[in-house]
């Protein structure tokens, strides 16, 4: 679907709203998820690149800062607004989860995701072995988009692949056919940002995976 801002970049669901920020612009929506329109429009103090609801009404976003976009925790609740928690490992970080206990964030470049305590220690890690692009917690597993951004290759485009990581590892079990930003799901589809088109992609698992 075509996205209601420009360059959609963190997306989350809380049970009943989307969450969609925009990179270049800087501010963040409440989508309808019915009717796809913005409802809110939140003025956060940074960059938003990642959010996760936490299902009791809070949200969780990681903000970009200042000329070399730190990267910090945030909590926000519509009543109190955004209060700022912790840094994040060397200011870097990406895509946030939550398992129903603990808040995780992955690493684009270091291809892990680490697992945070509720002061922002780093207590767990995760190598996925690829870059990240998104991930999110269903059924007790973590789907994650994995691959390669090609950065740095001339010609070359995105390369990524959605992966469920349990206790077996991390196995492939189905291509990604865009430019992927974010992953987010709403208890029947999956959902992630093609950000450099301006859209919000859903879908939903081979029946085989």
């Amino acid at each position: 679907m075509k996205s209601p801002t420009v360059t959609p970049q963190a997306l989350a669901w809380d049970g009943k709203h989307f969450w969609l920020s925009s990179r270049d612009l800087g501010t963040l929506y409440k989508i309808d998820n019915q009717t796809w329109k913005i409802v809110d429009e939140i003025d956060p103090p940074g960059v938003v690149w990642a959010g996760v609801s936490l299902g009791n009404g809070e949200m969780r976003f990681n903000i970009g800062k200042g000329l070399n976009d730190d990267r910090y925790i945030y909590r926000y609740t519509p009543k109190e607004g955004f209060t700022r928690l912790f840094a994040c490992p060397d200011f870097t970080g990406s895509y946030l989860g939550f398992d129903g206990e603990h808040l995780h964030m992955s690493q684009w470049y270091e291809k892990h995701i680490l697992k945070f305590d509720e002061k922002g220690n780093v207590f767990g890690k995760i190598d996925i072995g690829e870059e990240i692009c998104g991930f999110t917690f269903v059924d007790g597993a973590i789907l994650v988009i994995r691959g390669v951004e090609n950065k740095n290759v001339p010609n070359k485009s995105e390369e990524w692949k959605i992966a469920r990581v349990n206790g077996s590892g991390v196995e492939d079990i189905a291509t990604v056919p865009f430019a992927s930003r974010s992953l987010a799901f709403d208890g029947e589809n999956f959902w992630s940002n093609h950000r450099a088109a301006n859209e919000t992609i859903s879908f939903a698992l081979p029946s085989a995976a």
